[in-house]
């Protein structure tokens, strides 16, 4: 995110005489104290890995560590899961939630409908990760297209536009579905407008690939992030799933992610797995163990899971709070436009509905980083800036409306 920042407006600024703010500079989690944060349930585990004698460093398997796979693919599909229950689910450990996506790509490229679908269309919501397009793109596809998401009027979810280049996309198209805490916008479907998706996905026989980045970090619930991908595979869809544990567990440079696949039957899921097998032999031969460990190990274990869910609900919980704090000063400052979107939103981030020449106003006169799209990262908010962000953007509206 910061490559585009310096390339329009230069480094920031390395003094802090000035108050400043880095709201989009990491999509990374922040304490209040605007430091990183080393989850307590991590810390317990890493010690307890590093205690254990029996472990080496031994090659993991091709398609990664079983434990690890498997409990991966349980949390985003539910204890209860049907599919997991009759054995047509499968895991790939993979780096990251981007690792994930590309073993994916590779995949559908290859075998999805037919041998060869370098010409089949891709769907990414306008807007999205810009690593998206760049997955797809680098794994072959010719086809990429945009479906309407984000409403910029209503600072909301175009659910109309959306379903509209659902029903006419070619059936058998791909569409790429974030499963919670939509980045950039922070805008996810309610319950019901979900159904109404996968109902226009199922009649046109289009299938989704789902991105779980922020389980658990979006609501602080488990299982209402997972709802969307759950609700999928109880209406019958085959799916992937990409779910990267970089925010939820502060993995980030450890790199752990799995592919999840739910297909119609055992034996469908176990030769999709064969040829991801092949795939993942030629990028990255087999992942490494350190990083799917501490998860495996915190998902099997019931008091450290239970542990692991109070972390995230806490930095889930500062992030609620900072959405309702940031939008209280908005409303009483008498900030014109309407700012319930901010609390309306969810995940790590929101797009404010500033436009350029606010934003512009934002970085050079009050030294508040942010995207020129107005999006910005709630985790830079703390209780210490709370004050200056919101004053901020009530002098930028107020001189630039």
């Amino acid at each position: 995110d910061s490559i585009p920042f310096r390339e329009q407006y230069g480094s920031p600024p390395v003094s802090v005489g000035c108050k400043m703010t880095l709201l989009f500079s990491l999509a990374a989690y922040r304490t209040d104290e605007g430091q990183p944060w080393v989850l307590p349930v991590v810390k317990k585990v890493e010690q307890k890995i590093a205690n254990d004698a029996s472990l080496n460093h031994e090659y993991l398997p091709i398609l990664g560590l079983p434990e690890f796979r498997a409990n991966a693919s349980r949390i985003v599909l539910g204890e209860d899961s049907r599919a997991i229950k009759e054995n047509r689910v499968g895991g790939v450990q993979c780096l990251g939630g981007t690792g994930g996506l590309r073993i994916g790509a590779e995949f559908l490229r290859r075998w999805y409908n037919g041998t060869n679908n370098t010409a089949t269309p891709v769907y990414i919501s306008s807007p999205s990760w810009e690593n998206h397009n760049s997955v797809f793109v680098n794994a072959g596809f010719k086809d990429i297209r945009a479906y309407r998401y984000w409403d910029a009027a209503k600072r909301g979810l175009d659910l109309e536009g959306l379903l509209e280049d659902m029903e006419s996309a070619p059936e058998f198209s791909i569409f790429v579905l974030h499963a919670c805490a939509h980045n950039p916008t922070g805008t996810d479907p309610t319950l019901e407008q979900w159904k109404q998706i996968a109902a226009v996905m199922k009649r046109r026989f289009l299938f989704p690939f789902f991105d779980s980045a922020y389980q658990g970090f979006a609501s602080g619930c488990l299982d209402r992030d997972a709802w969307a991908v759950r609700y999928f595979v109880s209406e019958g869809f085959e799916l992937f799933c990409a779910q990267s544990f970089s925010k939820n567990f502060g993995l980030y440079n450890e790199r752990v992610g799995n592919l999840s696949v739910v297909g119609k039957d055992a034996d469908n899921v176990q030769r999709v797995l064969s040829q991801m097998e092949k795939i993942v032999r030629t990028i990255w031969s087999n992942p490494p163990s350190q990083g799917a460990r501490i998860v495996a190990t915190t998902l099997t274990c019931p008091q450290l899971f239970a542990e692991w869910k109070d972390n995230v609900k806490t930095m889930a919980d500062r992030v609620l709070l900072m959405r309702s704090e940031l939008r209280a000063r908005l409303q009483a400052l008498g900030t014109p436009g309407t700012w319930n979107h901010i609390t309306e939103q969810i995940g790590m981030f929101s797009f404010t509905g500033l436009n350029p020449k606010q934003v512009e106003y934002m970085i050079k006169e009050k030294h508040i980083y942010l995207m020129a799209s107005g999006r910005i990262n709630m985790c830079g908010l703390t209780t210490k800036n709370l004050d200056y962000v919101a004053s901020s953007i009530h002098e930028a509206v107020t001189k630039f409306q």
